[in-house]
């Protein structure tokens, strides 16, 4: 994939280059990798662990060790938090957990070690652009927390339709647009003056959790988000508001 050197994208509130970004991405989860769920805490208030389980649930991966395994590809998802559910409820699945961040897949496999499992996992570092995988062979596609990071949005949405088969499943989990009037107000209170100085009692720096902050808010609406995965040709998008909008699941179909 060949950038072009005046192109400009959004990096939180700034404008960079383009090909820049990808850069400074890694080094805000360099910073933050090994208090990855910490940080989930502080930017959810602690909800991301139930809003992870509701994108499991609703995936509903087959139960079992019977029958042909479950292939699913866990993009930008390093620590494993969604790769581990899909193994505890579905021990036939075969995972690629892909992420571009070698911090974050480190952190991934040092936890996956310390369980026992049947599930077979895999830790690849990729870039969710040009996923190392081939056309059509993955049944499910999960992504949490991450397609916001990523450099074009919309190539992302491309490649998960590339590698799904046909039948398979794309399934979103991001922050979002906040619907519930006197919410939003309490919520950009808490994230722009709260979170910033978290992160520096945790990592020693507020610029990582400013840009996590700020990068939300450029995030597209649920409908807008929608309309994308709709362009990519994923059929019967639909999408869920969590916690009055301040994250949303959003799915769809390869057919």
């Amino acid at each position: 994939m060949t950038m072009q050197p005046n192109e400009r994208t959004h990096f939180g509130f700034q404008e960079v280059e383009t090909g820049d970004k990808a850069r400074l991405v890694g080094e805000v989860f360099d910073k933050v990798a090994r208090r990855y769920d910490l940080m989930n805490d502080l930017l959810s208030g602690g909800l991301h662990r139930a809003w992870k389980d509701a994108m499991v649930t609703w995936l509903n991966p087959p139960r079992g060790n019977a029958g042909a395994p479950f292939r699913v590809v866990d993009v930008a998802g390093g620590t494993g938090d969604i790769a581990f559910r899909i193994a505890d409820t579905s021990p036939r699945s075969e995972i690629d957990v892909i992420d571009i961040n070698p911090q974050m897949l480190g952190e991934g496999a040092r936890r996956w070690e310390k369980r026992g499992h049947d599930a077979h996992l895999r830790f690849t570092a990729g870039d969710a652009m040009a996923l190392p995988l081939p056309d059509s062979t993955r049944d499910a596609y999960t992504i949490a927390f991450g397609i916001r990071n990523v450099t074009d949005v919309q190539k992302a949405i491309d490649e998960a339709y590339r590698v799904l088969r046909p039948g398979g499943r794309f399934l979103c989990l991001e922050f979002s647009a906040v619907d519930t009037p006197g919410l939003d107000r309490i919520y950009d209170l808490y994230s722009f003056n709260v979170i910033p100085a978290m992160g520096r009692v945790v990592v020693g720096d507020p610029e990582p959790y400013r840009y996590l902050v700020e990068s939300i808010r450029r995030f597209p609406d649920q409908q807008t988000f929608a309309s994308m995965i709709e362009k990519a040709g994923f059929k019967r998008v639909q999408f869920r508001n969590l916690t009055g909008g301040v994250a949303a699941l959003h799915s769809g179909w390869k057919i």
